[in-house]
């Protein structure tokens, strides 16, 4: 029988993509443990088994303890381990990036790093939100007035199409029960939505702090790409499930956003935007491994040459 320690480690070629996996699993109050390649979460109920190299990421919630083991697997399979709070609402830790190239990170620290450029993904951004809108020479506050607007459009057009009432977005950090069942519903799915796109952003090795809309917090990124399917998915599904009814809002959110996000196969989605805004030129290739994975050496003039030589004696070009 082989040990744990001498067993082969899965390359990126061999992995699950991105695109394909479960979007999230949400585990709390249990031990979470490795059996061969699968993750084990046991509680009193039993023990459930799930296939690491199928999971996108993985939400541990309040009540869960995880071995070095089960790490060690999760990060073999590139899957993303984020720590959050009760119901999913708040982001704690997390991160392993599933790509070995550097091409997205710096394509968007490229773009971010010029204010031109940095509004010009700004106002894509804007464009893939609401296609029927041209954001064309907006600055940065009249991007925000308008997205403002459309999402408080969202908000009335759902309200009346479930017949949920709405009466704003009123919500306590750290009380997710003292909103009401839309609010509640709302948090959730947001969240939910957070931790997708914190999945797909670390599993592409980009960097969240580098925000093209929300700046200031080290998951800027994360943030700007969640928003891109806020009034899409995010609020449509939240009032769906307030309008089922008031028990157990956050449990019946995360599981409609789940069924939605696998259903439309948003993960292949996100991964095209992301690689859409970036770098224009990677849209369409079939998986993350296919961003060329080597190592160069920066040399002037924007440059790159072959790592591993020695360039002492001779002439880089």
């Amino acid at each position: 029988m082989t040990t744990v320690s001498k067993r082969p480690l899965s390359t990126p070629r061999e992995l699950t993509r991105v695109a394909d996996r479960l979007s999230f699993v949400y585990l709390e109050r249990c031990v979470v443990h490795r059996d061969a390649n699968a993750i084990t979460a046991e509680d009193g109920q039993g023990t459930t088994h799930i296939p690491s190299a199928t999971i996108g990421t993985l939400l541990l919630g309040p009540g869960t303890r995880i071995t070095h083991q089960a790490m060690s697997v999760l990060g073999e399979s590139g899957a993303g381990v984020v720590w959050v709070g009760e119901n999913g609402v708040r982001f704690y830790a997390g991160g392993r990036a599933l790509t070995r190239s550097s091409a997205l990170v710096e394509a968007q620290a490229t773009q971010w790093a010029n204010r031109r450029t940095r509004l010009e993904v700004a106002r894509a951004m804007y464009r893939l939100r609401f296609p029927d809108d041209n954001p064309a020479g907006l600055t940065r506050q009249e991007l925000l007035g308008r997205e403002g607007r459309r999402v408080k459009d969202c908000y009335r057009k759902e309200s009346a199409r479930t017949g949920v009432p709405w009466r704003g977005r009123r919500f306590t950090p750290g009380d997710f029960a003292s909103g009401d069942a839309p609010n509640q519903a709302v948090s959730a799915a947001g969240q939910c939505m957070y931790g997708i796109a914190q999945a797909v952003v670390a599993g592409l090795g980009c960097s969240p702090g580098l925000g093209f809309i929300h700046s200031g917090h080290e998951l800027s990124f994360v943030l700007d790409i969640a928003d891109l399917y806020k009034t899409e998915i995010g609020i449509p599904v939240a009032f769906d499930v307030a309008a089922e009814g008031e028990d157990e809002v956050g449990a019946r959110t995360r599981r409609a956003i789940r069924d939605k996000i696998n259903s439309s196969r948003l993960l292949e989605r996100c991964v095209d935007d992301i690689k859409r805004l970036l770098l224009p030129e990677a849209v369409g290739s079939e998986a993350v491994g296919d961003l060329e994975d080597r190592v160069t050496l920066q040399s002037d003039r924007g440059r790159d040459v072959e790592a591993g030589r020695n360039y002492a004696d001779g002439v880089i070009w």
